[in-house]
């Protein structure tokens, strides 16, 4: 299902993960892909809004967990891929999680049917600007966990820094991140540093279409 959010911000429902597709002066950004099985609703929702994958200029990566990534082999796909310094090494396959953690068990499984990148890969660190995008390091969930803001449409990609449910949002259960300390110090970092945004898109949950910096906000004092 294809929702338009407001000009030039689509969010694709992948049914259980989300994708977006932003359109500014710099072209068309996807922003995570979903799951392998997710490619042809995927590319529904690219053709859709763009034509073609073709169209797509550049792929930001909010993480590299299977179930963000999944669908970067999408057939005329062919644009550079950017994800923070600290998970290019888990895109790319030569890194894996601590033995012992949940995330490697999870990633032992999905190894199995994940595979690096084709095309180009780049990676951002905190600060750099990618188009009209700033990268915010956001880690707790993975080590290089990047949250995108663009200004100019005042959206912010958040990945799974945060997950919505009923319309607020919340922490991602502890299990499922690296490190959930780290995670909820970055939810208030986020909060603190970032520029403020009315449409607000996790990774689960639906986006929220205005007040997202204040959402989140609120989710930043409740997890302290």
């Amino acid at each position: 299902m294809v929702t338009r959010l407001a000009d030039g911000v689509w969010w694709f429902d992948l049914q259980g993960v989300n994708a977006y597709l932003l359109e500014d002066r710099d072209g068309y950004t996807l922003v995570d892909t979903g799951m392998p099985w997710h490619r042809r609703r995927l590319a529904r929702g690219v053709q859709t809004v763009a034509g073609s994958p073709a169209a797509i200029d550049r792929v930001l990566l909010t993480h590299a967990d299977f179930d963000h990534v999944g669908g970067l082999d999408l057939r005329g796909l062919d644009a550079t891929v950017y994800l923070g310094v600290e998970d290019e090494p888990y895109l790319s396959g030569r890194q894996r999680p601590a033995w012992g953690t949940p995330k490697r068990a999870l990633q032992q499984l999905t190894g199995l049917v994940q595979r690096a990148p084709d095309g180009p890969v780049e990676t951002v660190a905190d600060g750099e600007t990618v188009g009209g995008f700033t990268a915010y390091h956001t880690p707790g969930h993975t080590p290089g966990h990047t949250c995108f803001v663009h200004e100019e449409l005042s959206v912010a990609m958040l990945g799974d820094l945060v997950r919505e449910r009923d319309g607020a949002f919340d922490v991602p259960p502890g299990f499922l991140n690296w490190d959930h300390d780290r995670a909820r110090e970055s939810i208030a970092s986020f909060t603190y540093r970032g520029s403020e945004f009315d449409v607000a898109c996790p990774g689960h949950g639906s986006p929220v279409v205005s007040e997202g910096s204040e959402r989140l906000a609120a989710c930043s004092l409740s997890s302290e």
